[in-house]
């Protein structure tokens, strides 16, 4: 009898994790690139372009690669395979293009752990220069979403987005 109090018990702590644990995402940081706004977004654009400023290339930049398409334009796909458990395998896909505003994708993660987010980089004129925001968002499954309790996605992705961010800016201003 005490077996089953205390199964009944654990079983009502995980439904009330289920139901309080964060079932959306969306992590995002910006940076200010002293480049007109067209020239930064025709850079976005070209998802081969993110081999020269992405933190995940730089952790392997040995790693297997396919592009299905035509890059800068919509249903691009850019696939990747590695056995860096930070950078895994998946593929992206550019799902939406707004002139000088957005680039958008679907980004499909098969390892470590299968997941969808749908990628975003925005590019907005600010003074001379264009203000970026890179980030992604996505729902949680469970029982994914109870992990996340325990899991800072917004710390951890973040700082590979500032870093990538930061060599974007540096790349981009330094060769006009």
């Amino acid at each position: 009898m005490i077996f089953l109090y205390i199964l009944g018990i654990v079983l009502a702590i995980l439904i009330i994790l289920v139901l309080v644990a964060p079932k959306h995402y969306d992590v995002q940081r910006s940076v200010y690139i002293d480049r007109p706004v067209a020239e930064v977004y025709n850079y976005l654009k070209s998802v081969k372009n993110q081999d020269h400023w992405s933190p995940w290339k730089k952790k392997d930049p040995g790693m297997h690669q396919e592009f299905v398409g035509t890059d800068g334009t919509v249903g691009f796909v850019s696939k990747w395979d590695s056995d860096h458990k930070q950078v895994g395998a998946g593929q992206q896909e550019i799902t939406a293009l707004a002139e000088n505003e957005r680039v958008d994708t679907h980004i499909t993660f098969l390892k470590p752990f299968k997941s969808e987010s749908d990628g975003y980089l925005l590019t907005k004129p600010e003074g001379q220069g264009t203000k970026v925001t890179w980030g992604f968002t996505g729902t949680h499954t469970v029982p994914m979403n109870v992990m996340m309790l325990f899991f800072n996605m917004d710390k951890a992705v973040g700082k590979d987005f500032e870093e990538g961010l930061a060599d974007l800016k540096q790349l981009l201003e330094q060769n006009p």
